[in-house]
């Protein structure tokens, strides 16, 4: 007797929630030695794997409540931490975000990078910064001593946000370094935390 899969929209949602968890995954195994988590980090595969499970779950967790604008949010996890950043409207939407992230299991710590929007952006200043966002990632790309891949870079008005986790102190002064450099930049913030 055959058995058959309805296709249903809630099996397709689900089929392509599992297949970007699978991509990332397979994405995960095929880092190069240089920026791959060595064990004396106290990284492993399945903490690389638990982590980017957690993160999935965050994100769909902010992505279904539609009080919450989920792109305004960065999520990065490690080792149960997670590391929230990223520009919001109010003080509420930020409020309801940690809320949901807090109920979503696997998930430590909270640190909250978030930053409250100020002015309203308009078409031109969405243009700039993501001319600016496209600068910055450049520079730290090309700077071998940077692992640029750690670093999520977001900017609104001119300034520029840089968070996720880093291995040192000296990467996270050299990160600001560049982004103070590039064009356009107004201000930086570094919400950047090293990997424990």
């Amino acid at each position: 007797m055959a058995h058959t899969i309805s296709h249903t929209p809630g099996n397709a949602a689900m089929a392509r929630a599992l297949a970007g968890i699978l991509a990332i995954t397979v994405a995960s195994c095929g880092k190069t030695p240089d920026n791959a988590p060595s064990a004396a980090q106290g990284s492993s595969m399945g903490d690389v794997i638990d982590n980017t499970v957690v993160t999935a779950r965050i994100k769909s967790a902010l992505m279904a409540n539609p009080r919450i604008n989920s792109y305004d949010f960065k999520v990065e996890t490690r080792n149960g931490e997670v590391l929230l950043s990223g520009f919001v409207d109010t003080q509420e939407q930020l409020d309801l975000a940690l809320k949901t992230v807090r109920a979503v299991d696997g998930v430590g710590t909270i640190q909250n990078n978030v930053i409250l929007k100020g002015a309203s952006a308009t078409v031109g200043n969405k243009v700039d910064d993501g001319v600016i966002t496209a600068r910055v990632k450049a520079a730290l790309l090309a700077d071998p001593g940077i692992h640029s891949l750690d670093i999520r870079v977001v900017t609104r008005i001119d300034e520029v946000q840089l968070s996720g986790f880093v291995e040192s102190q000296a990467q996270i002064d050299r990160a600001m370094a560049l982004t103070q450099a590039v064009s356009g930049v107004k201000h930086v913030a570094n919400t950047m935390a090293i990997k424990k």
